[in-house]
């Protein structure tokens, strides 16, 4: 049985107006620098949330380094919610959408990654990266494997195709790979 867990999810939303990114870097809450990504983004921290939220002056958002599509969407709504009270837009109501759910998963072993990238369709050149990297064009994500029976599984925009995903790496790892 694998275990996963997420350790990150991008989450965006757009406000539909646009903001000042000068103004709102004079807020202690938001860490804006003309020389980061030429002044284009500020990035907005508060206790409400784990993680951050980044701001566009187009009024587009990003919330990453949350843990669940919950927190994700909190963060955004924070953001909102501080942008509103502090006075730089006016009430909307956010469409929020999952851009990105990247998980970690333990295998249970090792793996013999030259067997897989022999009998399976996975890229594994060692002497460039450690691990092995499976598409799953099927669900438009890349699963990094590596030896330890550690993996990487990013790209994931649903959390109901999680329990599919795992079956099918487990399946690709046991089907595919003989163990060491």
């Amino acid at each position: 049985m694998i275990r996963t867990s997420i350790v990150n999810v991008v989450a965006t939303a757009a406000l539909g107006q646009k903001l000042d990114l000068e103004e709102l870097g004079k807020r202690p809450q938001i860490v804006h620098n003309a020389q980061t990504y030429g002044g284009r983004v500020a990035y907005f921290r508060s206790h409400c949330f784990r993680g951050e939220v980044s701001m566009f002056s187009s009024g587009k958002m990003i919330s990453v380094g949350t843990k669940s599509e919950t927190e994700a969407f909190h963060a955004l709504e924070c953001a909102k919610d501080f942008l509103i009270k502090e006075g730089f837009v006016e009430t909307v109501v956010l469409k929020k959408e999952i851009q990105n759910m990247v998980l970690v998963a333990d295998l249970g072993k090792e793996v013999n990654l030259e067997n897989l990238a022999q009998n399976y369709k996975m890229i594994y050149e060692p002497e460039q990266f450690p691990g092995g990297i499976l598409r799953m064009d099927e669900f438009g994500v890349a699963v990094l494997i590596y030896a330890s029976g550690k993996a990487v599984i990013a790209g994931v925009k649903n959390l109901k195709d999680i329990p599919e995903i795992v079956r099918k790496v487990e399946d690709v790892v046991e089907k595919h790979c003989q163990q060491l």
